[in-house]
């Protein structure tokens, strides 16, 4: 469940950054030596790099609400 809703929010915000990188790509195009404002492998390693972070940063809190005992977890709050 919570690696869904990191995924969700993850895609949100590629989309999102995607769209805004390419339009802040094509006003600083000049200060991008040897790429093109839509260098599709940028892109990519931008979206893999961030999609490593975002699995390893909602991975560790889902492991470990995995291993607490429902009943313990309630029986707190």
């Amino acid at each position: 469940m919570v690696l869904r809703e990191s995924g969700m929010l993850l895609a949100a915000g590629i989309v999102v950054g995607a769209v805004l990188a390419v339009g802040a790509a094509r006003t600083a195009s000049a200060l991008l030596f040897g790429l093109t404002p839509g260098d599709p492998i940028t892109f990519a390693k931008a979206v893999a790099g961030l999609a490593a972070v975002a699995a390893l940063a909602s991975y560790l809190p889902a492991a470990r609400a995995a291993r607490i005992d429902p009943t313990l977890a309630l029986r707190e709050e």
